[in-house]
């Protein structure tokens, strides 16, 4: 790691925003970090990523690489930055070049794919219904919170699930993940097998839930500094 402390920047998951890492972001500011958190803007991953790494050019110094869920899909694409340092997954998979959301789920956890996502009236929008919400993505959340988030949704684009990275930074930046053992949006099938696959250190949350971010931000911030200061 370099000498001179990194800037996080924090990628978010689909359906969300950049508000759901509030608590993390408190968390390392508290740890005397510079955090950025990106606005995803969930179109495609080419349009994603394409987002991201030009954010990434305005940006000096070195940068920690943050991605949750389907931001582990965007900083797979846009990680190869030369500034980037390090790539942390959090509740997230790691793509191989050619390989997508919907190819990696329906060869490890079949039947637990996008199928029960809504399709908004836009046609190829999709969003978590409203009624499931605290069941898939925070079930470890009060259930009042989780309603909030579930009102605050953004509709992510059909894209996002088949489009597939045409490089995969884990391969040349050292990487580490957080594994959410109790993800009922994305399985933790996928999110070991493919943590593992890229030889990233694995920090496991047995009980957490996809919102891990929102529900446990205190273990999310301190894999990151761990990361961003080497310790």
């Amino acid at each position: 790691m370099s000498a001179t402390r990194p800037t996080v920047v924090l990628v978010h998951d689909g359906c969300s925003d950049a508000t759901t890492w509030a608590g993390v972001v408190a968390e390392l500011h508290r740890r005397g970090l510079n955090v950025l958190a990106a606005a995803n803007p969930l179109r495609g991953l080419a349009h994603d990523a394409a987002y991201l790494a030009a954010l990434l050019a305005g940006l000096d110094g070195p940068v920690v690489l943050v991605g949750h869920a389907y931001g582990g899909a965007v900083i797979t694409e846009a990680g190869g930055a030369p500034n980037v340092v390090a790539l942390v997954y959090v509740a997230a998979y790691l793509p191989d070049v050619g390989e997508s959301y919907d190819d990696l789920v329906a060869g490890l956890a079949p039947g637990q794919g996008r199928a029960r996502l809504l399709r908004t009236g836009a046609g190829d929008e999709l969003t978590v219904p409203r009624e499931r919400f605290p069941e898939l993505v925070a079930a470890d959340l009060d259930p009042e919170l989780a309603q909030v988030l579930a009102a605050l949704q953004r509709p992510v684009a059909e894209r996002v699930f088949t489009e597939t990275p045409t490089a995969a930074a884990w391969r040349d930046k050292p990487s580490w993940a957080l594994v959410t053992g109790a993800d009922q949006a994305l399985p933790p099938e996928v999110q070991r097998f493919t943590a593992e696959r890229a030889g990233a250190p694995v920090t496991e949350l047995r009980e957490a839930s996809h919102a891990v971010i929102v529900s446990r931000p205190t273990a999310v911030a301190e894999l990151i500094h761990e990361v961003a200061t080497g310790r």
